[in-house]
Formats: C-alpha cells, structure tokens, sequence
C-alpha cells in the first residue's frame, strides 16, 4: 500500500510519515535489518542507495550514499541511538561527504520508526517520524523535498514485500 500520510506539524518540529503495510511486524522490520533491503528502497526510486556501513545497534553508525541518474553521489550518515527488534529504531539522520564525514553545515534530523501490527490482520503500520532541531531546518530540509523524497522511498516497500 502506499504512504497512508505525510503530517508536517511546524508547532513540534515534526514530520510524520504513515504507511500500512501488507506483511508482518517481523517481515517488515527487515526492511531496516538488512542492508541489502534497505537498499532497495531508501532514497527516491532514482537516487538508489549504497549502504558501506551497517552499524545497525545503538551506539552503532550506518554510512551511505544515493547515486543521482548523472552518478552523482550524496552521502547521509545515520548515528543509532536505539534499535528494539521488531518494533523501534531512534537515530540521528545526517548528511555526509564522500568519506561518510558529517556535513556540519547541514541540519541533522532524529528520526524514529515504529512498526505495529494492524488489527490483529498480519499487517502492519509503520511511522517515521522526523524531529528537526529548528523551524528554519525544517524548512529548508522540506524544501529541499525531504517529504516528497520520503514518501517516494517508503513507496517503494511494498514491491521488495
């Protein structure tokens, strides 16, 4: 199914990005675990990522890269702070140079997903939820298309399900 939602809620600094999902909690929480899945879908359907690194336990960090059609590379770089198998991740989500360095001159975003079964029905719901430090980092990363991006990448779930 695709994206049920995309709420942006300025007073909080957030945004928070709603899919049900036609799996389990357990199905879909793989989709974080395994790097080789979260490669197929995180980042918009043309800008494919790259995941070097995979530090998927809190203290741990995940590296990677999306390639633009022209082969450009974009880095991010995900510091974890909780991951609860099957049902929570927290990390802090940022931009990276080519050597996975953090970009200091770009906002960092804590995001946290939570995954739920969905009236008993062997579905599940999944929430992303971005928690931006500043209205201003909110703003430029939505302008940026950060919730168009996300909403493209969460699409692309139901297809590796």
């Amino acid at each position: 199914m695709p994206v049920t939602s995309v709420d942006k809620d300025t007073e909080n600094l957030t945004m928070t990005i709603t899919t049900d999902l036609d799996a389990g909690v357990d199905r879909v929480w793989q989709m974080w675990a395994d790097p080789r899945l979260l490669e197929q879908w995180w980042g918009p359907p043309t800008y494919p990522a790259t995941f070097y690194e995979h530090g998927f336990e809190p203290g741990g960090v995940a590296k990677y890269y999306m390639t633009s059609p022209e082969g450009q590379k974009f880095g991010g770089l995900w510091d974890m702070n909780s991951v609860e198998e099957p049902s929570r991740i927290e990390f802090e989500d940022a931009f990276a140079d080519e050597d996975g360095n953090v970009n200091p001159e770009m906002p960092r975003t804590r995001i946290r997903v939570d995954i739920t079964e969905l009236d008993g029905s062997g579905r599940s719901r999944m929430t992303i939820t971005s928690n931006f430090s500043s209205a201003e980092a909110m703003e430029q990363l939505i302008s940026m298309g950060m919730d168009e991006g996300m909403k493209l990448a969460v699409g692309q779930i139901d297809d590796l399900l």
